[in-house]
């Protein structure tokens, strides 16, 4: 279900995108709102088909964007990532030669010669 209105959320995307685009432009943009207008700001424009249709469109995306919100809110878990960080463990494990895990996987495994060599050679 999810990837279905995600599909359809993700078309209609794309659909607006070109309807916005193959609208003509009043050439005015931001410009037209300083400096003597001459009341182009208050006058409306007639309602074209493809005005029409970008409002359809836009308005089935803001619903495809909540029912995708709704989805999501239904599959979460209830619970943050930062309590199972900080309650999802107990001590690590040690390994045969007593040393314990990285659990956050930050650093490298231990070598397996038993050796802890440094990468880097030391200047002496």
């Amino acid at each position: 279900m999810e990837n279905v209105v995600l599909i359809i959320h993700l078309l209609l995307a794309l659909a607006l995108i070109g309807v916005v685009l193959l609208q003509r432009s009043d050439g005015g943009g931001l410009g037209a709102m300083g400096g003597g207008g001459g009341g182009a700001i208050s006058t409306r424009s007639a309602a074209t088909g493809l005005g029409k249709l970008t409002w359809i469109l836009a308005i089935a995306f803001i619903c495809t964007s909540l029912t995708l919100t709704v989805i999501a809110a239904q599959n979460a878990s209830g619970s943050s990532i930062m309590d199972r960080l900080t309650t999802g463990g107990d001590a690590p494990a040690a390994e045969e030669n007593g040393s314990t895990l990285d659990t956050d996987g930050l650093l490298p495994p231990p070598s397996s010669s038993g050796t802890d060599a440094p990468l880097v050679p030391r200047a002496d």
